[in-house]
């Protein structure tokens, strides 16, 4: 999907368009590289499929939202990115759909070949998607995970034809094949043809006689699939999985779809995740703080020692480099971000209170630099 051009700019619009602004934009490319326009040229036919696919996307405000998310790897140029068991976007890429917004408006251009050649095409299979939820650490050094779907796989019996074995389908005699046909109508303006799918093969272009018992001639079946799936180091929340051929079968021969994965992750009892770098908080005592100490600092895959300096201060911060989270695109880690908590003692006995007493009068104002300060702030404030 790297090569593909972005959406909005196959329409010729800027990110955030309106609904309005979509739709004029759509109706303008639609017309000028509409194949019964341009009769033979293969680049006009794939700019009027590129921006027929980029409508079927943008017009939608669900999938438009995906695709605002995840770019190219929420969406298939043939099929939607929906839900486990949704249809996604069925067949947008083929010719059909535009041709019912127009509702036949380009009959009249002469030929209206390129409708019907495509109509009957091998087009992909829908799109699916499938939320996992995996454990934080899982997410860090990557996992393997089995996932089961219920989806339709192709129909073992007739091999996704949808015909009984030994048979096949036939010919529509009503549409010769093109599954649709066409009327004329005189009205004061001049003659004008309507294009409609054929009633008799439902568009198809094809009767089937003697339909598969085990599909029942939809060449596809409901399954609990088992599915292997890696999941690479570094995934995020949200984290879009691609998965080739894994969705629902193709239709008249196309391709199957893909499946989509998309990561929920745990969080952890310690750390807090920003990014590749971790953040953990860890409370010290006063004597700690004050004298220095070397301290025990966990990370995701051991413990190191670390010498907190006296004098450190609550909410300091210390960083520990490479100890965070491994991008998913290169072998670089996130760092390790370590905020000092200074810990105040509660239930104190006697003798511990008399202790701190004796702290207190012997370690004098003049030892606290902020405590000093604001102390002769307020006697210059006063005097």
């Amino acid at each position: 999907m790297a090569d593909k051009r972005d959406y909005y700019e196959v329409l010729g619009l800027k990110k955030g368009a309106s609904d309005d602004e979509i739709k004029k934009a759509f109706r303008k490319m639609a017309m000028k590289y509409h194949p019964d326009k341009n009769p033979g040229d293969k680049t006009a036919e794939e700019n009027f499929k590129e921006v027929n696919e980029a409508y079927a996307v943008l017009s939608d405000p669900d999938k438009k939202s995906k695709y605002d998310r995840f770019g190219h790897a929420g969406v298939d140029p043939n099929a939607g990115f929906g839900g486990a068991g949704a249809g996604g976007f069925g067949g947008f890429g083929g010719f059909e759909d535009i041709f019912d917004m127009f509702g036949g408006a380009f009959g009249g251009f002469g030929g209206g070949g390129g409708g019907r050649s495509r109509r009957n095409g091998p087009r992909k299979g829908s799109d699916l998607q499938k939320a996992v939820t995996i454990e934080f650490t899982e997410a860090a050094f990557g996992t393997k995970k089995q996932i089961r779907i219920n989806k339709y796989v192709k129909c073992k019996t007739c091999g996704g034809t949808g015909a009984a074995p030994g048979t096949s389908k036939k010919q529509c005699p009503k549409c010769n094949g093109t599954g649709e046909v066409r009327t004329s109508q005189r009205t004061p303006l001049g003659t004008f043809q309507s294009v409609s799918p054929c009633p008799d093969c439902n568009g198809t272009g094809e009767i089937n006689e003697t339909p598969c018992k085990d599909c029942g001639g939809t060449g596809k079946v409901r399954e609990n699939v088992t599915i292997s799936v890696n999941i690479p180091a570094g995934v995020d929340n949200e984290s879009v999985i691609p998965i080739k051929g894994q969705g629902e079968p193709g239709i008249n021969g196309g391709p199957d779809g893909d499946l989509y994965i998309v990561i929920n992750v745990k969080p952890h009892p310690m750390f807090e995740r920003r990014g590749q770098d971790l953040w953990l908080e860890i409370p010290i005592s006063f004597n700690q703080a004050a004298l220095g100490d070397e301290i025990v600092v966990p990370t995701l895959e051991e413990k190191v020692s670390y010498k907190v300096p006296a004098g450190t201060q609550p909410g300091t911060v210390f960083r520990l480099k490479g100890k965070g989270i491994k991008s998913v695109r290169s072998s670089r880690k996130g760092d390790l971000y370590v905020k000092v908590t200074l810990e105040i003692p509660t239930k104190l006995s006697g003798k511990q209170k008399k202790a701190i007493e004796a702290m207190g009068k012997a370690v004098t104002n003049e030892c606290y630099q902020k405590k000093s300060s604001f102390l002769d702030s307020i006697k210059e404030f006063f005097s």
